[in-house]
C-alpha cells in the first residue's frame, strides 16, 4: 500500500480513439482540471501503428509521463450495445454485439455496469491500446466512452421527464441518445460527413421515434457551437435546438471546453 505521502492527489484521464488522443489532469481536492489537451492524428499518421504515434505524443506531453493516484483510459469507438441488465449474461458476453457490428472469434469483448439504470454496456476494447498503457503505467482502469456519455446523460435529466434528443459530435462521427423519464430510448453512433448526412440521421431518428420536429427538444453537445453549420441545419429543420448548458460544471474550465470534452471532463 502506497503511504499519504506517496499521493499526488492528481488523477489523470485520458480517452483513445484511432483518430487521435485527449487527456485531462484532475486536482483530486478541488476537481478542478489542471490541463486539457486534444491531439488529432493526421490521416498521414493514421497508416502508422497505434503504439507508436502513442509513443511521440507521451514524449511530446510530460503531463501523460508523471505519478497519478488514479489513472483512467477511455475507449472511444462505435463497437458497443446497451443490454438491459434482465437481459443479461456474461457467459454470452460476444453475442450481444453481432448484431450491429462485424464480430470476430478472436475479439475481446468486456462491459461496462451502469447499476442506476440496470443497464450493461457490451464493448469492444482497444487491446493494443491497453497493451501500450500497461506498459507505461502498470496498472488503470479503463471504460467506455459512451458508458460515461449515456449515464451522465441520464444523471442530468432527472427533472426532464419531456423525451429529449441528445447529440453528442466528434470529427467524423456522432451519437444520439433519446432519454424520457430517465430512460434510455435509443442510443445510436453515425458517421457522416457533410451537415446534410447530420441532419438526415437526427430527422430519420425522430421519425422512427414518432418525433415531431415543430416540438423535441435537440440538445447538441461536443464539439458544436452555435455558428457552426452543424447547429444552423439543425436549426433550420427542428423548431427546439440549444446547445446543453455546462454552467453547473464548476472544474476552472470555459462553458465550451466543457461542452467539446463532455465525456473525457466526467470521466
Amino acid at each position: 500500500m502506497s503511504s499519504i505521502i506517496d499521493k499526488t492527489y492528481k488523477r489523470l484521464s485520458i480517452q483513445v480513439s484511432l483518430s487521435g488522443l485527449s487527456f485531462a489532469v484532475f486536482d483530486v481536492i478541488t476537481d478542478h482540471i489542471i490541463t486539457l489537451q486534444s491531439i488529432p492524428f493526421s490521416a498521414f499518421q493514421r497508416s502508422s501503428k497505434i503504439e507508436d504515434l502513442f509513443a511521440v505524443v507521451f514524449h511530446e506531453y510530460p503531463e501523460l509521463r508523471n505519478s497519478y493516484d488514479e489513472i483512467k483510459i477511455i475507449h472511444s469507438n462505435n463497437l458497443c450495445t446497451f443490454v438491459p441488465t434482465a437481459l443479461f449474461d456474461s457467459e454470452f458476453i460476444g453475442s450481444y454485439l453481432q448484431y450491429n457490428t462485424k464480430v470476430f472469434e478472436t475479439d475481446y469483448f468486456t462491459y461496462d455496469s451502469l447499476p442506476n439504470y440496470e443497464m450493461e454496456n457490451v464493448y469492444i476494447p482497444y487491446v493494443n491500446m491497453n497493451n501500450f498503457f500497461i506498459d507505461q503505467y502498470g496498472s488503470f482502469d479503463y471504460q467506455h466512452a459512451h458508458t460515461l456519455l449515456v449515464q451522465k446523460l441520464l444523471d442530468y435529466s432527472k427533472n426532464n421527464d419531456q423525451r429529449t434528443m441528445y447529440v453528442h459530435v466528434s470529427s467524423g462521427h456522432f451519437e444520439i441518445v433519446v432519454i424520457e423519464n430517465r430512460k434510455l430510448q435509443l442510443y445510436n453512433s453515425f458517421e457522416f460527413k457533410t451537415p446534410e448526412d447530420f441532419l438526415y440521421y437526427i430527422l430519420f431518428t425522430a421519425e422512427q421515434l414518432h418525433l415531431n420536429p415543430e416540438s423535441f427538444p435537440l440538445v447538441l453537445l461536443g464539439a458544436v457551437e452555435e455558428e457552426d453549420d452543424l447547429y444552423q441545419m439543425g436549426y433550420k429543420y427542428v423548431r427546439d435546438v440549444s446547445l446543453m448548458s455546462m454552467k453547473f460544471m464548476v472544474n476552472g474550465r470555459t462553458e465550451t471546453e466543457n461542452r467539446q470534452h463532455f465525456i473525457l471532463v466526467h470521466a
